[in-house]
């Protein structure tokens, strides 16, 4: 299956268990892990006709998500001479898309790269629509660029390799996308047999990335640099970036921490008046049902709530909520008194 990301400029396409021979007139760099690697290189490997060819591996996790891995990313590029006509590939997850994407944007001020996604959230979400980023001291991806891949190649037997947690993050991420734009994915996601979904069921998972990737790239194609409907994309995440950073990204995998979020921007709005308890509790426990945690206990309330002022979405110390008025559409409200603010943060002390 095909998806093509319209752009008015660099369009392309997400290709869903179309792996292709991939040709580069050019040179190559891998950009992976050694546990990923492990797992998918050799395959991949088959598939590359390059000039040149070199495989980078990067430390795994989010903590690793940095400035300084991408310098030492980019010292290796730079050892290796590739040139403005060579092309990266991220081979992995979120981090290595986010990263990867980040160097490729400013080497030699910008060459070409291709995602092949390996884990749920990275297919559903991470590796399509082109925001690139890193982590600083202040937060969650508050470095980085917009910067279109040349082509996604999602396979959905990469997946088997996929432990619980890191399915149900993924879900997460296609759980946010259904309740902030589709009712009827989201009935989809309510019917589906969660016992097939945690047993590697490949055309689930092939359908399930359709889904998303088919609403993504719309979204995108509308929106590309997230000046507006795009930000949509970002419920639960206003919460979950600061539950990441608190955690120093060792506490919560990322979909797990946005499943969070997203319960918190729940209890929000009902405090508002726009989600009636009965939305709160089926959010809630669809979230459950994917074994995904809705519960974060907060130390300091002030802390956390200064902390949304770092929040890319936050402008003239105005904080950009992303809310559901109802389940399957979300909106952007920036005018929530402070106080609502802290009661429904004191509900999670």
């Amino acid at each position: 299956m095909k998806i093509e990301v319209k752009l008015k400029e660099n369009s392309y396409n997400v290709f869903i268990n179309e792996l292709e021979n991939l040709e580069f007139k050019g040179k190559v760099a891998v950009i992976s892990n050694a546990k990923i690697a492990g797992l998918h290189l050799k395959k991949i490997l088959e598939k590359i006709n390059a000039k040149e060819l070199f495989i980078i591996n990067i430390k795994d996790g989010e903590e690793y998500k940095n400035l300084a891995t991408a310098e030492e990313i980019l010292n290796q590029l730079f050892v290796s001479k590739l040139d403005r006509k060579s092309t990266l590939i991220a081979l992995g997850g979120g981090v290595l898309s986010d990263i990867v994407g980040f160097v490729a944007s400013i080497y030699q001020r910008g060459i070409d790269f291709i995602n092949i996604p390996t884990t749920l959230l990275a297919c559903v979400d991470a590796a399509v629509g082109g925001k690139t980023g890193i982590n600083n001291a202040f937060g969650k991806n508050l470095i980085g660029t917009f910067k279109q891949p040349r082509a996604v190649y999602c396979e959905s037997s990469f997946l088997k390799t996929l432990d619980r947690k890191e399915l149900s993050e993924g879900m997460a991420e296609f759980i946010k996308m259904a309740l902030s734009f589709d009712e009827k994915i989201l009935s989809f996601i309510e019917n589906l047999d969660e016992e097939a979904f945690f047993t590697h069921k490949h055309e689930l998972y092939a359908e399930i990335i359709a889904k998303s990737v088919a609403l993504k790239a719309n979204i995108v194609s509308q929106d590309e640099k997230e000046s507006s409907l795009r930000m949509l994309l970002n419920y639960g995440h206003t919460f979950a970036h600061i539950i990441e950073r608190q955690t120093k990204y060792k506490g919560f995998l990322h979909g797990e921490a946005v499943a969070i979020g997203m319960n918190m921007a729940n209890e929000l709005a009902l405090n508002l008046g726009l989600l009636s308890k009965e939305d709160v509790k089926r959010v809630r426990e669809l979230l459950k049902k994917f074994k995904l945690p809705s519960k974060y206990k907060i130390k300091d309330v002030n802390d956390f709530y200064e902390a949304f002022f770092l929040d890319k979405k936050t402008h003239n110390k105005k904080i950009n909520f992303i809310l559901l008025e109802k389940l399957g559409k979300a909106f952007i409200k920036d005018d929530v008194p402070k106080e609502v603010i802290l009661n429904t943060l004191e509900a999670f002390k």
